[in-house]
């Protein structure tokens, strides 16, 4: 256990030395840091306890997922029965589910087989047990029923809000901001922390905004004030817009926001307002031609979020794929639109629930009042270690702090947030190292009261420990991973730090401490152990 080759020594000390370099960036300020290369800019960052910043808690709303979801049956409900050429009156959602009633009797039964092909399974753990998306049932008299169960409901849900973790977090890194925390919690809400923001306004209002947007035809037969009084046709709806009075669009969506493939902000040439100027993908600008060619000389809507932000006269056919979206914009909501619009839009409103500003104060209090926890717990570990095993616990000492070194170097190689509980957690790991090297002098004590000699006895205090050590360590592993997985947020921080601890406490103490008293018994050749 105490023989090294030349070369086996040298990689413990380079492995060593390259983790702890990685920790280097941290101790420059970071406009120096942004002038090196590419590979040497990584460093920790601070999280929202230590450094401050924005806390939201989102909700997605469940009620306009359960209206949009029956929305769409209805709509496949009538596109079946259109196809299939069978009659029907009363279409209409009611509840929890959709009812359409069949004119001719003799129809029934092939208006529930075809009805019956909407439902699918369940997909995941749901589809084992065999339910599915719609229940299908005759209701007799010709009424036929498609029920939306709750467990559609709650997949739909599920589904809902890991896209909208996606968008969110596009959004979000959209502010040019540090390391955003954005992940679920429960099962209908997200929870997005942003250290560093001190005013959320702008925040809420990016994450508050569905940002649907559509294209639709602006139908200049009917009166605005007719449609206000109720004379208005079932395929149009009346809409506001913006700085503008209200007007009435179709209903049909030509070109949607999801066929957008950029938008960037920029000024018009003539008036000098900013503008969103947007692009196309190659299915929405060839939609978008077609709209256009279709409909030269009438006016045609932009539509965000059930808004008109522009109702422009098409005066000759767009097919190049591009556009220009103009509505007395500032440069700011410009921006903030063209950042929606790339972002895309979310599959659901969100509500903030739960806000929260922690001010840089409180976060360098926190830091001051972590430092100085960890100093002093730190220097009592080295008294306690110098005082009991002399020379062996300066040797300890020098790998526990090497390991602390290391433990950094690996945050920051990894980009990790390091917060007030990863503080702690590093402190804990300064104890377990501890613990470590205590298991390995405590037996090196037992074997040279057996009779060993000096080196005989090192050698098997090395070997006999390590089994004790590597299962009290693979056991705090396992909690640490399983606080990873199951816990959020400063839960997460803390089980970061201790596992990646814990690997460099197994590194340090059975390479890096063996190396040292390798090398010291090498140098004496010791008749006597000062432990």
């Amino acid at each position: 256990m105490l023989y090294f080759t030349r070369w086996k020594a040298l990689a413990i000390i380079l492995t060593a030395l390259v983790v702890c370099l990685c920790a280097v960036p941290n101790f420059f300020p970071e406009a120096r840091v942004k002038t090196w290369p590419a590979w040497a800019q990584r460093r920790l960052v601070l999280g929202l306890d230590l450094q401050g910043g924005s806390y939201l808690l989102l909700e997605v709303d469940s009620n306009y997922i359960k209206k949009e979801k029956l929305d769409a049956v209805r709509d496949d409900v009538r596109r079946v029965l259109r196809e299939a050429k069978i009659g029907y009156t009363g279409l209409n959602a009611r509840n929890d589910a959709v009812e359409v009633r069949i004119s001719r009797e003799n129809e029934v039964q092939t208006a529930l087989s075809k009805l019956r092909e909407l439902s699918q399974p369940l997909g995941g753990l749901l589809g084992s047990n065999g339910q599915r998306s719609l229940e299908v049932s005759d209701a007799g008299n010709g009424l036929i029923r498609l029920t939306v169960p709750q467990a559609a409901i709650t997949e739909r849900i599920r589904q809902t809000i890991e896209q909208s973790i996606q968008i969110v977090e596009r959004r979000v890194n959209q502010l040019g901001t540090v390391e955003p925390v954005i992940q679920r919690q429960g099962n209908d809400r997200i929870l997005v922390q942003v250290p560093g923001l001190q005013d959320p306004t702008r925040l809420k209002e990016l994450l508050g905004r569905t940002a649907k947007m559509e294209f639709r035809m602006v139908d200049e037969s009917v009166s605005p004030d007719a449609a206000a009084q109720g004379t208005i046709p079932p395929d149009d709806e009346l809409l506001s817009e913006v700085n503008g009075p209200k007007l009435v669009i179709k209903k049909q969506v030509l070109v949607s926001g999801g066929d957008l493939s950029d938008a960037q902000t920029g000024f018009d040439q003539r008036t000098g307002e900013p503008v969103v100027n947007f692009k196309f993908n190659s299915a929405g600008a060839r939609k978008f031609a077609q709209a256009t060619t279709e409909n030269v000389g009438q006016r045609f809507a932009i539509v965000l979020d059930n808004q008109v932000i522009s109702a422009p006269v098409i005066r000759e056919p767009i097919i190049g794929g591009q556009g220009q979206i103009s509505g007395s914009f500032t440069v700011q909501s410009a921006n903030d639109l063209a950042i929606l619009l790339r972002a895309g839009a979310l599959p659901a409103p969100l509500t903030v629930i739960e806000e929260r500003t922690v001010g840089p104060g409180l976060g360098q209090d926190s830091i001051e009042k972590g430092e100085l926890a960890a100093y002093v717990g730190s220097i009592m570990v080295v008294v306690f270690m110098l005082l009991t095993y002399r020379l062996f616990g300066l040797f300890a000492n020098i790998a526990v702090s090497i390991n602390v070194a290391m433990i950094f170097g690996v945050l920051s190689l990894l980009n990790a947030t390091l917060t007030l509980p990863g503080i702690a957690g590093i402190v804990l790991t300064v104890g377990i190292a501890v613990d470590s090297n205590v298991l390995i002098y405590e037996r090196i004590r037992e074997e040279i009261r057996g009779g060993r000699n000096a080196i005989s006895a090192i050698d098997a205090g090395f070997k006999r420990a390590l089994a004790t050590i590597l299962d009290s360590n693979i056991t705090t592993f396992i909690a640490a991973a399983v606080l990873f997985y199951i816990g959020t947020g400063p839960v997460r921080g803390f089980a970061v730090t201790l596992g990646i601890g814990i690997l460099t406490t197994v590194f340090t103490a059975f390479t890096l401490t063996r190396l040292i008293v390798a090398w010291w018994v090498r140098w004496k050749r010791p008749q006597s152990v000062p432990i």
